[in-house]
């Protein structure tokens, strides 16, 4: 079963269980997992793909928070430090899998070439009505997982999570400018898988032709 999106930002009271955490009250610390777990869990289920994969991100996840508590200084919120710390053991095991040195999600993407959609309708019902049918989420989660990596990894930490620009930049090791378009990229491909799927047949245009001057064949 796929994890539900979570909105974005901390609770006001992660910080304060954190900075209890920091002076050695491990319920603290016990309480703060139960809050982000979920979290930290979705995030690495669709970068991984896998719930085994995604369980052991989660337990290295906290591993790692345990052990570097006192290295966190309040400049981001808690819950965007801990998925940090989940993408980057998320990453290692794409790594892993993969058999590779290193995934390769720091090359800079440009504009060029970004694919124009190809199917384009209004969709049968409003967005918001769609977004209640159970069909559409799971349709949203096969697409997601469809993304190649440096695609999925920003679209899930930016529009599912709602960690800013700058959090999914460093994060993921790119630049903001390289978040924008890659973000730009997936949801261009996530955007026609759905149309497809969930689009009006009767209102469909093409926009291959779209400039076509008339008397061309």
């Amino acid at each position: 079963m796929t994890p539900e999106p979570h909105p974005p930002g901390d609770s006001a009271d992660d910080l304060p269980l954190l900075r209890r955490a920091q002076a050695g009250d491990y319920a603290a610390f016990e309480a703060l997992v139960g809050r982000l777990q979920a979290r930290v869990y979705g995030v690495a289920y669709r970068i991984v793909g896998q719930s085994q994969d995604a369980e052991d991100v989660v337990q290295q996840t906290f591993l790692s928070v345990i052990e570097h508590l006192e290295t966190f200084r309040g400049e981001s919120a808690v819950a965007t430090w801990v998925l940090r710390i989940a993408t980057n053991f998320a990453l290692k095991v794409l790594r892993k899998r993969r058999g590779l040195p290193t995934v390769s999600l720091d090359a800079e993407d440009t504009l060029a070439g970004v694919p124009h959609p190809q199917y384009v309708a209004r969709w049968s019902e409003p967005p918001e009505a769609l977004l209640e049918r159970a069909e559409l989420r799971e349709q949203l989660d096969r697409a997601v997982a469809e993304l190649d990596d440096r695609h999925r990894v920003v679209f899930v930490l930016r529009d599912i999570e709602g960690l800013s620009t700058r959090d999914t930049a460093e994060a993921v090791g790119i630049s903001e400018a390289n978040v924008k378009i890659r973000l730009l990229r997936a949801r261009l491909q996530l955007r026609e898988r759905l149309t497809r799927e969930f689009g009006d047949d009767t209102t469909r245009v093409f926009p291959d032709h779209a400039h076509t001057s008339e008397g061309e064949s």
